[in-house]
Order: structure tokens, then sequence, then C-alpha cells
């Protein structure tokens, strides 16, 4: 057997906030979308040319509150070719919420609370 990573889900409360910031903080695009007939749902996948592993965004019309993500141990993380022109961009943003220097590493906060790390190019 082999498997491939394909796709990782974040349920959102804001579709137009959730891709804002993914773009605009890693420049991930939307792919394609998925709506429920009764408009109960929306999915969206999100991504980039650099890999064919998508972000999973999906609103459910029913829970419009912030989920509860529990402690926050679990995140993504996205390796940059240039880490100090991300941090400039994501401190600009506002989004940076926890830094590792020691490590050389940082994460960033989306709109609904998931964390993001940041790799360098090593």
């Amino acid at each position: 057997m082999n498997f491939k990573m394909v796709h990782e889900n974040y349920n959102i409360s804001d579709i137009d906030k959730s891709l804002e910031f993914y773009e605009k903080a890693l420049g991930l695009k939307e792919k394609r979308r998925k709506t429920a007939a009764d408009g109960s749902y929306v999915i969206i996948f999100v991504g980039n040319d650099n890999s064919d592993f998508e972000l999973e965004l999906t609103w459910l019309k029913d829970h419009p509150q912030k989920y509860n993500l529990g402690e926050c141990e679990f995140h993504l993380a996205f390796r940059v070719d240039d880490y100090d022109a991300a941090y400039k961009l994501h401190k600009e943003m506002g989004c940076v919420c926890f830094e590792n220097p020691s490590m050389g590493i940082y994460f960033i906060i989306d709109p609904d609370g998931y964390w993001l790390e940041i790799i360098p190019t090593r």
C-alpha cells in the first residue's frame, strides 16, 4: 500500500475573512468549491502551485460561533524560501502568535485560531 497526503481540513466561521488571510499570509488561492444545495455548508479547497497538498476550509451554516480548538497543540507547517520577508509580512499583519528563535521558526494564527508554523528553507 502507498498512501499520499492530499489535504487537511479546518472549520472556519467567515469564508471571506479566511480566504483573504490564507491568500495574503501564505499565497494560497481557492482551487475549487462545493456548496450544499440547501446552503448548509460550503467546502473550499485552497492551495498553490508549489504542492498538490490542499487545505480544505469548511464553513457550516449552523455553526456561526468560533470553534473550540482546545490547546492548539496541532498545526500545519509551511516552508518558505524568504523567511525574513515572510516574517516581516506576518508581523505587519499582526498574526505572529509564537516565536522560537532558538529553533529558527515562528507560528502565525488564522482568523479562527488555527496555528500555522513557518519554517525557513535550510
